[in-house]
């Protein structure tokens, strides 16, 4: 198993154990007993200096493990997205990869996808059809 493989594979194990409620849970008791021995430590340096410790190595470590998990997910939805497209007879495929254009030129993409949404509604106001999306969406309930 190559090193990408294993980080994967831990990284997704990690995340689904530590998004739990009991995880947190955990974490809380954990707390609760470093409050509680702090009497008996006498709020010394070395008791503030572990919880201070264990959060700052925990946390830069999550920053990591969070990260991984976003992109991998931003990269699946992206690849879905992007099939949905490929397989839509009416989609565009220019809107395959957009992802990697600058933030400039995908505002430019969406202003032109707003534009074209509201000539749209002009046109289906023209045609009488403005109720259409209203329609739609109280049949959608209805089939419920």
């Amino acid at each position: 198993m190559n090193f990408s493989r294993l980080f994967t594979d831990l990284a997704s194990r990690i995340a689904h154990w530590t998004g739990k409620p009991f995880t947190f849970a955990i974490c809380c008791a954990m707390v609760l007993v470093w409050i509680v021995t702090g009497p008996l430590f006498g709020f010394s340096d070395t008791w503030q200096l572990v919880i201070n410790t264990g959060t700052t190595i925990v946390t830069f470590l999550m920053v990591f493990l969070i990260q991984n998990t976003q992109n991998r997910d931003a990269a699946a939805v992206q690849a879905k997205l992007d099939e949905l497209i490929r397989a839509t007879a009416e989609a565009r495929n220019l809107f395959i990869g957009i992802e990697h254009l600058t933030d400039d030129e995908l505002e430019k993409i969406r202003k032109r996808i707003e534009d074209d949404a509201a000539e749209l509604d002009t046109e289906l106001n023209a045609l009488g059809e403005a109720d259409y999306p209203r329609r739609a969406f109280e049949r959608l309930i209805a089939l419920k």
